[in-house]
């Protein structure tokens, strides 16, 4: 079992998964996401660039996407199409696996997008989050952080706006601040946004917020697996604009868990709470891991959290690689 750590600092890997053999494998700098798919290899999307193995870690190579920031990657349900979001928000599609890229500029014409923009990413917006249903095998569905969530139908050509409802309750300009979709099915996806945890069953038409009797509004990723939901959140974002006070006092992180899809959730103690907050999840032999910013890889076996390990940097994203 390989385990693949996306860091502020690269990508580490364990190949063991208890992380006493972690080793760095890729000098990527700020890393967003690492993402395996089967028969396709294992993604790493960064502000370097876009990178791929097939080698289970052990090489790399980078795909030259137009933009040098990549921030998201997803692979259609048939295999054929290979999708990348960047920074500045722009999505592109590649039907030789990652040789040439086509801009798809459909997403460009959505009615809102000269309003994706905010000071704390250089004044612009990135795609944060792709994903796909093989129930819907024509679909993708865009989060973009700061810009809402958007879907489209067509592989990518067209888009329509799915923004309705993703008001946050945080004082500022960041009114859809989508870091994470996590795609439930084909019709239901949960928005992990700064100003709260939303829910939609309709593809996005309507919105529910899951987060209103929770004391945190911060979320960066929420995960599913054997019928339990879960997410984490915090008061502050793990980053503050230069200038702002960030004391791990304010941070007051939690762990959650659902079992009836987010209408109720049971807050989880865990190692390194309340001053570490999680960002990454991933699941190995049935049993949860998550990743905090202090680089703390934790572990769910019968329903406790306990301490796996270590890496030097923030954990931005975990991946079980599977299909190498």
């Amino acid at each position: 079992m390989t385990l693949h750590i996306a860091t502020q600092d690269g990508v580490y890997r364990s190949q063991r998964g208890d992380l006493d053999d972690v080793e760095r494998v890729l000098d990527s700098g700020v890393t967003l996401g690492v993402q395996s798919f089967d028969e396709h290899g294992t993604f790493v999307t960064s502000k370097t660039g876009l990178y791929r193995s097939t080698a289970s870690g052990s090489t790399w190579d980078r795909l030259d996407v137009p933009r040098p920031e990549v921030y998201a990657v997803t692979v259609s349900p048939d295999g054929t199409r290979l999708y990348a979001g960047t920074h500045p928000a722009h999505l592109y599609v590649s039907t030789d696996e990652g040789s040439t890229w086509t801009e798809l500029d459909g997403f460009q014409e959505l009615p809102s997008r000269d309003r994706w923009h905010t000071p704390r990413h250089r004044g612009e917006s990135h795609v944060r989050s792709l994903g796909v249903s093989s129930d819907a095998p024509n679909r993708v569905v865009a989060g973009v952080e700061v810009g809402g969530v958007h879907v489209s139908d067509d592989n990518g050509e067209t888009w329509t706006e799915r923004r309705d409802d993703l008001q946050t309750a945080r004082e500022d300009d960041l009114q859809y601040d989508v870091h994470h979709l996590l795609v439930v099915s084909s019709d239901e996806y949960v928005a992990s946004c700064g100003g709260g945890l939303y829910r939609t069953r309709d593809t996005g038409y309507s919105w529910t917020r899951l987060d209103t009797g929770l004391n945190q509004s911060y979320f960066q990723e929420a995960f599913a697996h054997r019928g339990t939901l879960y997410a984490a959140a915090q008061t502050l974002p793990p980053t503050l604009p230069a200038g702002s006070r960030y004391r791990k006092q304010d941070v007051d992180a939690a762990l959650f868990e659902s079992t009836d899809g987010g209408d109720t959730f049971e807050a989880k103690s865990y190692p390194g709470a309340p001053d570490e907050f999680i960002c990454a999840w991933t699941a190995v032999d049935g049993r949860v891991l998550a990743g905090t910013t202090e680089g703390r890889v934790i572990i769910r076996d019968d329903g406790t959290w306990t301490s796996l390990g270590y890496v030097p940097n923030w954990i931005r994203s975990l991946s079980h690689g599977s299909g190498e």
